[in-house]
């Protein structure tokens, strides 16, 4: 059974928590979070993207830039933009985008689930990304991202939360993409005691929906630190929804090119593979194994036939079946992880970016696919296996700089 913890979060002054939030670190590049952070001052990108503050020819994987986070952290404590929560406390997040809210519970979790196989994984991590956060981490002592994970609601823990929505929130702003973020701090120790004990007993397992780097890191600082590893470092920084409230988005393809073929003999060779024809606008797929395809200014309805691909966990995806009997066989794409012939697009971006992509030459041919379950998801994660690289996209995403958690003694 799953082991959460409350936590002594540091945390921005509830006038400041809209200039401090900001979108998390992986969403941004360096030149994206220096504009978004411009003439902000306690943008939290100072410290998550902190090479914003240094030369553009900055490495922005050198020492220098974990370094400056560090400086800017203190700087937002010295400042009083952040302070450090004086108990350990719950803290409720609600998120609400287009009309549709989902709330999550942001507490430690802990490591040693993560390293037992009790905080489930679908997919694999880089060891550039891991190494990144690694050294974010150890050098400011604290996990300034959070994990979002996923679990299969239960009543009590549901009727708690709701209950507890009813008081007045520390924070609640709608960001500037329309987001609306509302945080409840959870300060009761009774409250606090039986939601730990609730998750002990009813919830046996996690599942990583979004941040395995965060994870992967949050665990390897603890083993390189050892014997100076401190109680803080036992837990790592997630938020906890329930699966019934999670909405994945697609998660698109686009290719650089035909792998040397005409448009005619690239529908020539996928046409053993797909039943196909042209559609009067974008499509987004209404079922799974149903396929949209940008090519040439014109969208085509692919469907995968049957016999082209298994009903295990993993072979039964979208994203298997597009790997292997499209990109790999007809394009040459062997390895999405690596491969710089193939890019991705969430679906966030719409089908509007996969058009302008490949209208602008930049690229030949566009994929957009049916959103992967959450059950897809559980599916994977309980069998061991893991998904094909970005095969899914959750909105909306939770905001780094409300709640950070230190990895010192609390």
């Amino acid at each position: 059974m799953i082991t959460i913890h409350p936590f002594k979060a540091l945390r921005p002054a509830a006038d400041l928590a809209k200039q401090v939030a900001s979108r998390p670190y992986d969403v941004l590049n360096s030149q994206e979070a220096k504009v978004e952070a411009r003439g902000n001052s306690a943008s939290f990108l100072h410290i998550t993207k902190s090479e914003i503050d240094l030369p553009d020819t900055t490495d922005i994987h050198s020492q220098e830039v974990y370094d400056k986070a560090k400086e800017n952290l203190d700087a937002f404590i010295s400042r009083n933009i952040l302070f450090r929560e004086n108990k350990a406390c719950y803290y409720i997040y609600q998120l609400v985008m287009h009309g549709r809210s989902q709330t999550g519970l942001v507490c430690g979790s802990s490591v040693d689930d993560y390293e037992n196989g009790l905080v489930k994984k679908h997919e694999f991590t880089r060891p550039e990304k891991e190494k990144d956060r690694i050294n974010h981490i150890k050098t400011t002592g604290a996990q300034t991202g959070n994990v979002f994970l996923a679990y299969r609601n239960v009543t009590e823990i549901d009727d708690i939360i709701n209950n507890w929505k009813k008081k007045s929130p520390v924070y609640d702003f709608t960001a500037a993409d329309e987001i609306r973020h509302t945080i409840w701090i959870v300060n009761d120790d009774d409250t606090i005691a039986t939601i730990s004990s609730l998750f002990k007993e009813k919830v046996p397992c996690t599942y990583i929906a979004d941040g395995h780097h965060r994870a992967a890191s949050a665990a390897k600082v603890r083993a390189a630190l050892g014997d100076a590893a401190q109680e803080g470092a036992d837990h790592f920084l997630t938020t906890l929804f329930p699966s019934n409230q999670l909405h994945i988005m697609d998660y698109n393809r686009v290719v650089v090119d035909l792998n040397g073929l005409s448009e005619t003999d690239f529908l020539q060779a996928i046409s053993n593979k797909f039943a196909f024809k042209k559609t009067t606008g974008a499509l987004s797929p209404a079922s799974l194994h149903e396929f949209g395809m940008y090519l040439g200014k014109q969208w085509y309805q692919l469907t995968a036939l049957e016999g082209t691909y298994s009903n295990d966990p993993i072979g039964v995806l979208d994203v298997t079946i597009l790997q292997d009997n499209l990109l790999d066989p007809v394009l040459g794409i062997k390895d999405q992880r690596t491969d710089k012939r193939i890019d991705f697009v969430g679906g966030i971006r719409g089908l509007g970016e996969l058009e302008k992509r490949v209208d602008s030459g930049e690229m030949a041919v566009a994929f957009s696919l049916h959103p992967v379950s959450i059950q897809q998801l559980f599916d994977i994660a309980d069998s061991g296996n893991v998904m094909p690289p970005k095969s899914t996209w959750f909105e909306p995403k939770l905001r780094d700089g409300l709640l950070t958690h230190l990895i010192d003694n609390e």
